[in-house]
């Protein structure tokens, strides 16, 4: 009896990516495979990138892509930063590159123009690091709890308190921090202010905190006694401004979450796949059997689910029109899919999926932040039963 062909599969391709975006993709590939995974390990045991795999990564362009040429970014828009963000899941590498993008996006939205010619280029080839430094130690997603305060002096602004879960905090030279101008308001007496801590006295950067996953990337306590900074930092020229740029800017820092959430599955269901047709057992290989198949199924299913979501929300955010509802879906449902998948594929690896040597047990520890940081998936929950 003949065998009938397999039938031909056309695979998905997310309808934003053209000939420029494959291009620019394999250049961040490259650089990524030659520049930064030699160096991983040793990152992930030092806990930070070397200082100088940020200006390696301004010269070849993956920084502030989405940035205007003007201000020395690469002028393109959320698919360019889309792409570094997926190559670098790829290829399990963590660089707050994430992070730096989006305290480069505050200072694009409410700097004045002297102030964005003369810090976005510097984002731009490395020599600024930034941050976004919100949380403190009795205020996470509470942001109208936090405690630092910014009183005007002159012409100078005094900030005193510290900051915790700080990504970038070691190497951080340009932090978009989040103050109380009004300790007797809520919301409205937060603002945001720019600190370039380069010679800054009053400042310092605490300990390096230890966590379960994510450990090449640099999360660190940082303090401020008496940090004396100019009043034309404070973002928006106007205090009180600070909790609505919050929410303005958290769209774009979720779609960051939510496209690392699906990069990071799909490599994870990848290599899944890869184990299951080399391993033996009983002596076929796992994919031969009916629950590894069915349950590989499932999650390639739910993982091109995601995929076309995500494209949904790329094409409206570069169109100006996602909205915060659809953001937080985003990163609420992409980053519990993302956790429950890698869950399955550290299953399927059996012994080998609880080893730190596989990349699918580091997939599984960093992912588990995916549902805490950038507003935890319960107050993502809580945003969109508002629209209700």
């Amino acid at each position: 009896m003949k065998r009938m062909a397999k039938p031909a599969v056309h695979p998905y391709v997310s309808p934003w990516i053209n000939e420029e975006i494959q291009l620019f993709r394999k250049n961040v590939k490259r650089f990524i495979a030659e520049e930064f995974v030699p160096n991983e390990a040793r990152w992930r045991e030092q806990h930070r990138v070397d200082p100088e795999a940020w200006p390696r990564a301004g010269e070849v362009g993956i920084l502030c892509t989405d940035i205007p040429e003007e201000y020395g970014g690469g002028g393109g828009n959320y698919c360019h930063e889309a792409v570094v963000t997926e190559e670098l899941c790829y290829a399990g590498v963590h660089f707050g590159h994430g992070v730096h993008s989006i305290a480069a996006h505050y200072i694009l939205s409410y700097a004045t123009e002297e102030q964005k010619k003369y810090w976005l280029p510097r984002m731009a080839t490395g020599e600024l690091r930034g941050s976004i430094a919100m949380s403190e130690p009795v205020a996470g997603s509470d942001l109208q709890a936090i405690k630092t305060t910014a009183k005007r002096q002159g012409e100078c602004l005094v900030i005193n308190g510290s900051k915790t879960f700080i990504t970038n905090g070691w190497h951080t030279n340009l932090i978009v921090l989040a103050v109380k101008t009004d300790q007797s308001e809520g919301a409205k007496g937060i603002s945001m202010v720019v600190v370039d801590t380069n010679g800054l006295s009053g400042y310092r950067v605490g300990r390096t905190l230890e966590k379960v996953g994510m450990h090449g990337q640099d999360t660190c306590e940082l303090f401020f006694d008496d940090v004396r900074v100019p009043a034309a930092n404070l973002l928006g020229g106007v205090e009180g401004r600070g909790f609505y740029q919050m929410m303005e800017q958290l769209p774009y820092e979720r779609m960051g979450v939510a496209t690392g959430a699906v990069a990071t599955t799909e490599q994870a269901v990848a290599i899944t796949i890869k184990h299951c047709k080399e391993r033996m057992a009983f002596g076929k290989p796992l994919i031969e059997f009916q629950n590894t198949r069915f349950k590989l199924a499932e999650c390639k299913a739910q993982a091109h689910i995601m995929r076309v979501f995500l494209d949904n929300c790329m094409e409206r955010l570069n169109a100006g029109k996602l909205d915060a509802t659809t953001a937080a879906m985003a990163k609420y449902w992409l980053t519990e899919r993302e956790c429950a998948i890698i869950d399955e594929c550290v299953q399927l690896h059996g012994g080998y999926g609880y080893m730190m040597e596989y990349p699918i047990t580091r997939m599984w520890a960093d992912s588990r932040v995916q549902r805490i940081y950038a507003g935890t998936n319960e107050i993502m929950k809580e945003l969109i039963a508002r629209s209700l």
